[in-house]
């Protein structure tokens, strides 16, 4: 009801309450649009929730018994007002019922404002204070000050929610447009110091002159840069990201990951815990830095950052799989920027070992090490900028290759190779390939013979460099 309010058509959500048993009615539905592949199952063991998902309609209805002793008692039952409006039953084309809004929901909707439905709507279900953040930033609301009171004063019983709820909510958050302000939400209601304290740690850690901002702004603009590139990545950045490789890269970050987000959505995630570990590695060198102050250093965040990351998201049940990736794009987050020291052009040789440290993220990371860059404007952060994208430039370009089309072969087989070089199979073996695999990558070698002569070669200096030992 609230959707069809504000124009949106189309809706394939719905709830339905009723003044019955919800598993006979969702499995009457089902058979009901047995043409459509619908099926039922229980949803809620406490409420008796009951859904039916039409898998070739792309439809959902939850069914639920009705609570208190009228529909206007069940809609005061839930979290907000402008989730508390109905229309009864009757011919779904039509649209024709006349609402039931007894909690004042359309009017709160028309002024844009986000409203508790009851006194009991956050001690009934604390998670409902992450979902105040969720909808206010997806339907851009803004709590009232009594509702924002009370979902602060419900914020630290988050911590008996389950984890799974609660990264559901997060989820959602960190994928809106409005993922910022949803943080920053989230922040002054207390509810960041609950479910992400690592994150809430970031506020105040100060940096090097080389930032304007401290570790919890930077990230949050590192956060909203990530999102402006990935929106529209010529213009945030024209001289990184060329029209064709916008359009490579919208496809990239399109690919569905893991947990319903896709690699975009993932890198929000590797935004936002980047540097998660800066708190635990910040260190004030004894020597004066080149503005006469103490240098700030942060040794080793990275891969500290990296085990971080893994740890949170494993603590909100999110799948192993988002938290190795989100984990690869904290660990390999600084790399692209050492690079800007090393002669330019890079050389083939260097891109290759980037592109194989980075992968599987080496397209994802190298966007949000521009992301970073532009989100560090300190001292000298024009030069800096300028250098970080001109590399970012050429490396995105080679690590959408990378992604497309795979790595590079090392023009011989494992097995041929042992056999010709008269060498086991183990690490020796391994080194060789990947060897002959950044040899190809470089231009160095281009068929079959020149990878055996140059794996004989690279052998045979191997053994040369071998230590004789002596008699004594």
């Amino acid at each position: 009801m609230r959707d069809r309010v504000r124009g949106h058509a189309g809706a394939t959500d719905f709830d339905i309450v009723i003044d019955g048993e919800p598993r006979e009615a969702a499995r009457a539905l089902a058979r009901a649009a047995s043409g459509q592949r619908a099926s039922a199952f229980a949803l809620s063991e406490e409420w008796g929730g009951w859904r039916v998902v039409s898998q070739a309609g792309g439809w959902q209805i939850d069914v639920e018994r009705l609570r208190g002793g009228s529909l206007e008692d069940d809609l005061a039952l839930r979290d907000f007002t402008v989730n508390a409006i109905a229309e009864p039953l009757g011919d779904p084309a039509s649209g024709s019922g006349e609402l039931i809004d007894p909690l004042g929901g359309l009017g709160d909707l028309e002024r844009r404002r986000l409203r508790a439905a009851g006194p009991r709507a956050f001690p009934d279900d604390p998670l409902r204070v992450l979902r105040l953040v969720r909808i206010a930033i997806e339907l851009d609301l803004e709590p009232t000050r009594q509702t924002a009171v009370e979902a602060a004063a419900h914020a630290g019983a988050l911590r008996a929610v389950s984890p799974e709820r609660v990264f559901m909510e997060l989820r959602r958050i960190v994928a809106t447009p409005r993922a910022r302000k949803g943080i920053e939400l989230m922040r002054e209601i207390g509810a960041t110091a609950v479910v992400l304290p690592e994150l809430d740690a970031l506020r105040g850690v100060q940096q090097s002159h080389f930032h304007h901002l401290d570790v919890y702004d930077h990230t949050l603009e590192v956060l909203d840069q990530t999102i402006a590139l990935s929106a529209d990545p010529v213009a945030i950045a024209p001289s990184v990201i060329s029209e064709e490789h916008a359009s490579q890269l919208a496809t990239v970050l399109a690919e569905p990951l893991a947990d319903e987000l896709t690699r975009g959505e993932a890198l929000r995630w590797g935004a936002l815990l980047h540097d998660i570990a800066k708190p635990l590695t910040r260190a004030v060198s004894a020597q004066d830095g080149p503005a006469g102050e103490r240098r700030v250093t942060f040794i080793d965040h990275d891969r500290r950052g990296a085990e971080l990351a893994q740890e949170i998201l494993g603590r909100l049940r999110a799948s192993s799989r988002l938290g190795m990736h989100v984990a690869a794009l904290v660990r390999n987050h600084l790399r692209l920027g050492f690079l800007v020291h090393q002669p330019q052009p890079l050389a083939r040789r260097a891109v290759f070992a980037y592109l194989r440290a980075c992968e599987p993220v080496e397209v994802d990371v190298t966007l949000l090490s521009v992301a970073d860059r532009l989100a560090t404007r300190g001292a000298r952060s024009g030069e800096a900028i300028d250098a970080h994208l001109r590399l970012a430039r050429t490396v995105l370009g080679a690590a959408l290759r990378w992604h497309s089309e795979g790595p590079p072969d090392a023009l011989v087989r494992g097995d041929e190779l042992a056999r010709e070089l008269d060498i086991a199979p183990g690490p020796r073996l391994g080194e060789l390939l990947e060897e002959l695999a950044k040899a190809c990558y470089a231009g160095e070698i281009a068929t079959h013979n020149e990878a055996l002569a140059y794996a004989r070669a690279v052998l045979a200096s191997s053994v040369d460099r071998t230590p004789k030992m002596g008699r004594a």
